[in-house]
Order: C-alpha cells, then structure tokens, then sequence
C-alpha cells in the first residue's frame, strides 16, 4: 500500500470516528488494532501493551496530575476569592478598570490552573456579571474574558504543552517556560486593545464614579499586596524552580500542590472534604489525559511503522517550496480542523505527522511547538465548537451563543498577530528555555 494512502485512510478513519462522538481514546484503540493487524498480524499485539506500558509510565507525564490537583485545590477551597479582592482594590480608579481587573485576574488565574474552560468559567460567573451591571459592553467584556482564560494553556503550568512536548520529544520544561513571555505579550495586546477600545468610544465603559460603585475597599495596597504573595509564592516557585534547572517539572508540580495546601490552610479554607474532592477529580481528569495519550502514542507508532511519515518528510524536503510557505501551510491545517474537532484529539493526530518534517526542515522545537500551541488554544475560542467559549455560556446562559461568537473573533485576529510577531522575533519564544 503507497504511503499517502496509508496516511489517508488512517487520517480519515480517525477523523470520522472523532466527529461519530465516541470517546477519543477509544477512536485511537480502534484504529490501533486494526493498524496492528493490516502491518503487523495478530501476533504483534504484544507491542500494544508494551506501549501502552511505556507511555503512561513515563515520568514526564507525572507532572500533570500534580499540576491538575494544584489547581483543584486552589479554585475548590476558594482561595482565590481573596485573590479577586486583592486584585480588585490593587487596580485602583481607572476607566476601564473591570477590563483590567479582568485580564489580571485571567493571568493569574492561568497561571494557577492551566486549564481554559475552568478560568472561562469562573470568570464568567464572578466577573461578567459585574462587568453587565455597572454598563461594560456586554461583546467588550466577553471577549477580554476569553482572551484571558485562553492564556491558561500557555503560561505554566500548561497541560497541553506536556502533552505536546512529551509527543514531540522535546523538553517539557523549555516548552514550559517557552509560554511565558508569548503569554504576556499576548495579554498587554489584548488589554491594549480594549484601552483603546474605550479611549476610542466611552460608551463601552462606564465613568469611574459609577464603575466603582461603594467604593473601592480601604485595606492598605500593602495589605492587598500581602494577601497575594501566597499565590505570587506558588507561581515563582513552579515557574523559577523550573526555569533555573534546581527541579524537573514533576517536581516543581509537587512544589506547587504543597504551596496550594499551605495557601489554603493561610486563609482557613483547608478542609479533609475539599482535599478528598480534589484528589478525585484529579485522578478522573489525569487518566482521562493518560488513557488518550497511550493509545495516540501506539498510533504514531503505526504510523512510523508504516513508512508514512518518513515519506512525507522526503517530499517535503525534495520540493521547492520556501521553509516559511510550508509553516503556513502546516499551521492552516491546523487552525481549520480545530473550528471542528477536539483540539486535543486533533493534536495527538497532527504531532507524528509533522514531526519528521519539523525535524527535516530544522526548525527550532521550542519556536514550532510554541506556535503550535497557540494555534490549538485559539481553537478553544474559535466558532462554532470552542471549548472555552461553551463553559462561558454554560454559567451565563442568558447570552445568546451568536453574542459570544462575535466577541470572540476580535480576540482570535488578536491571537493571530501575536504569533506573526512570534514567527517574526522568534527569541520570544526561544530566549527563556536558552536560560535553562
């Protein structure tokens, strides 16, 4: 069988079964046996256990249950109330100031879970209703929100860029800190464009006399500033110990579960109950991600097997297009299909396939995953299947889910630039993992 059509119809198969609705991991299981029996035979099926064995064994991939729990713990004991507060009274009196305290919050908040659903949600429910009665427009606000949560994936800690560095084979804690600097500046971008927004047309935001209502609290910023450092605490610990080479990221992770405990236990919110509920979310969340992994990994393999990737990678190399046309042209693909599929599935597929080309072409790790990264979050905020935009409308079901679309295109452009600035100083994305 020729190897394009081998990449087809394995492609194909896998992409049908993905929008049939079955589980993903049971997609790649599917096509897995029936890969091991067309190239192998029947008696190969020994290597699936050997790989299922080996991916979810890998240490690795031990930092993501950590990470997740970090986050349990935090959001589930209501620490970060006082984080909202603190960072409420912080920002002071400024037009446009609940965008601000939004885009704060969401950073902050990213870089405390990792997940965009769970900060989109929360923001939905504590921000965006004050935001409505005080007279933001309602598309301003939305989108400022979205954009916040979609930093989640990219500022450690990152699950997706784990899972994506552990597919790829390149270091966990460079693709790690690889999202720092890209996360910010992604944030002063669309902060930016909000501030602007509202210099350009007042209506968007109310005067300060009415945005601040009764009045900002009167606690000292010192003593706002003191309420934060438990969590500023956590985020420069997983963040430096990282950074600095003195722990691995599973480490740093369980660095970050302990300061989570310690934050809660400072503001008295620790409890056996909130722990035991903590736990067992994470451990559904992370074998969820384990399950997904192995069998995409026995895929890859298959593929490998097969010839497929190697020949791709050959007619890459043999043509004459410009390295840059071909970055385009892979990374389209991807912005395209994740307007409709899981963008974690689609991921799991897409990473074998461009990996030999990655590798032929010599394009830097940390820079292409980078961009690969921002390219599946954008997928989250991303009409008509985004994730992140979906857990915004489910705790705020009186938007009409059209209202959510168009706040969220402004964001995506805005998320588009910023990797054409990335692909154009591509030290961004490569000068903090160089420091490790």
């Amino acid at each position: 069988m020729e190897w394009w059509v081998t990449l087809l119809i394995a492609g194909g198969l896998l992409l049908g079964l993905f929008f049939s609705g079955i589980p993903i991991f049971l997609a790649f299981l599917l096509i897995n046996v029936g890969g091991v029996v067309v190239f192998l035979g029947p008696n190969a099926f020994g290597m699936v256990v050997n790989s299922v064995f080996d991916t979810t064994t890998t240490a690795t991939l031990t930092a993501i249950p950590l990470f997740v729990l970090m986050g349990e713990i935090l959001f589930r004991s209501g620490s970060t109330n006082v984080l909202f507060d603190a960072i409420d009274s912080l920002i002071g009196r400024v037009r446009g100031r609940q965008y601000v305290l939004a885009m704060s919050l969401a950073t902050v908040f990213g870089a405390l879970s990792g997940s965009n659903m769970a900060v989109a949600a929360m923001m939905g429910r504590t921000v965006y209703p004050v935001m409505r009665d005080r007279g933001y427009d309602s598309r301003l606000s939305i989108g400022v929100i979205l954009a916040g949560a979609s930093l989640a994936p990219i500022i450690p800690p990152s699950v997706l860029a784990i899972i994506i560095a552990t597919l790829a084979n390149a270091s966990v804690a460079g693709l790690l800190v690889a999202g720092i600097l890209p996360g910010l500046l992604i944030s002063v971008l669309c902060l930016g464009y909000a501030l602007i927004r509202c210099t350009m047309n007042p209506a968007l935001a109310p005067s300060v006399a009415a945005d601040t209502g009764n009045g900002i609290p009167s606690e000292s910023a010192l003593r706002q500033v003191l309420k934060c450092t438990p969590f500023l605490t956590i985020i420069a610990s997983v963040m430096g110990f990282i950074l600095t080479g003195v722990a691995t990221p599973s480490e740093s992770a369980a660095t970050g579960v302990v300061g989570a405990l310690v934050t809660a236990a400072i503001f008295r919110r620790l409890s056996l109950r909130m722990i035991w509920e903590s736990l067992g979310q994470a451990a559904i969340i992370a074998s969820m991600i384990l399950v997904i992994m192995a069998t995409s990994t026995m895929f890859s393999q298959l593929l490998a097997f097969s010839g497929a990737t190697r020949q791709l990678a050959s007619i890459v190399l043999e043509s004459d297009m410009a390295p840059g046309l071909i970055l385009l042209m892979m990374m389209v693909v991807v912005f395209v299909f994740c307007m409709f599929i899981d963008q974690v599935a689609l991921m799991l597929v897409i990473i074998p396939i461009y990996l030999p080309v990655v590798e032929a072409l010599q394009f830097d790790p940390m820079w292409f995953w980078l961009l690969m990264l921002l390219n599946v979050v954008i997928g989250g905020i991303t009409p008509p299947f985004g994730y992140a935009m979906f857990a915004f409308k489910g705790v705020v079901p009186d938007v009409d889910l059209r209202v959510i679309f168009g706040a969220s295109l402004p964001i995506v452009a805005i998320f588009l630039i910023a990797m054409i600035i990335i692909y154009l100083i591509p030290s961004i994305a490569t000068f903090l993992p160089g420091l490790l």
